[in-house]
């Protein structure tokens, strides 16, 4: 299976990025994973809705150009379906059942995903009502990606 995050912004924080490393590694023996950065765009802290709207869009362009047609695509978005990790596990090997070998994962940016990215989606993954920072989210995304692939092996994992 090849696998992508495509997330909007740099990552910067060492520790996340060492931890993102680690998911990544353990995950080569299951999947080929890519992770895909796209440059956010720069804005002032006070926005109006349509300044909000234009920065979501720009972001949004530059990621669904990194998507192609025949990637299946999973937004992560606050009001997307949550699943427990053993959901997600089925899902993925659904995915992989049924031809869908490119899967990627879609990280919005501050401010959240456009709607043409949303548009574009086949589903829409929701980890909580709780808002967390991107770069945060990449790691919390692949170590479940990882434990996906450990469930789906039948494999021992912490709970």
């Amino acid at each position: 299976m090849n696998l992508s995050i495509i997330a909007v912004g740099k990552l910067k924080e060492k520790y996340l990025k060492q931890g993102i490393e680690e998911y990544a590694k353990r995950l080569n023996s299951y999947a080929k994973l890519e992770m895909v950065e796209v440059p956010d765009e720069k804005a002032p802290e006070e926005l109006s809705n349509l300044e909000m709207e234009q920065v979501k869009q720009k972001e949004g362009e530059r990621i669904l150009s990194k998507i192609s047609s025949d990637v299946y695509v999973i937004a992560l978005a606050i009001n997307g379906k949550q699943k427990s990790s053993e959901e997600l596990a089925d899902s993925l090997d659904k995915l992989a059942t049924y031809g869908k070998s490119k899967v990627a994962f879609v990280i919005g940016g501050s401010l959240g995903l456009s709607d043409e990215v949303l548009k574009r989606a086949d589903e829409q993954l929701s980890f909580s009502r709780m808002t967390f920072p991107h770069q945060l989210m990449k790691l919390i995304l692949v170590e479940q990606i990882y434990r996906a692939f450990r469930i789906n092996r039948g494999e021992p994992y912490h709970k």
